[in-house]
């Protein structure tokens, strides 16, 4: 099942700050919902743990990020996938543009591409599509909070 979201976050904060935070694993774990661990493997490629509740579904993720196409301070496309034994997979990836946005805040816009399998694709398109808004929601409020104070 594929899914597509896409949104924007206004940061308080100047492009070069926002960009820095972007590439950052102690402020991504603590912006990714349910996020246990986010560990660089390299300065593009990350490993994470995450816990997730999709509907009656509770699974760990374990999975591999990559960040492709970077153009800093302005743009990248960060790509993932995790396992979730029984519960399924997730795979996806997400093209990220930075902005100035006047007095020196950030425009933060997303478009990212999703594909869920298992047991967690049978739960419907309609919960998934809701829990996956809310998670990409709840990811980039925190992280404007983070980075912009």
């Amino acid at each position: 099942m594929a899914l597509v979201i896409e949104g924007e976050e206004r940061i308080a904060a100047p492009v070069e700050k926002v960009w820095a935070a972007l590439n950052d694993p102690s402020v991504l774990k603590e912006s990714i919902p349910g996020c246990q661990s986010l560990e660089m493997k390299s300065p593009t490629d990350m490993a994470a743990t995450v816990v997730l509740k999709i509907g009656p579904i509770k699974a760990t993720f374990n999975g591999e990020v990559t960040l492709k196409n970077l153009k800093p301070p302005h743009s990248y496309t960060i790509q993932g996938e995790g396992k979730g034994g029984i519960a399924g997979f997730a795979k996806g990836g997400a093209d990220v543009t930075l902005a100035p946005d006047g007095d020196g805040a950030t425009l933060l816009k997303y478009a990212a591409k999703a594909d869920v399998g298992g047991k967690i694709a049978q739960l419907g398109s309609r919960l998934i599509t809701s829990t996956s808004k809310k998670l990409a929601g709840e990811f980039f409020s925190t992280f404007g909070k983070k980075v912009g104070g």
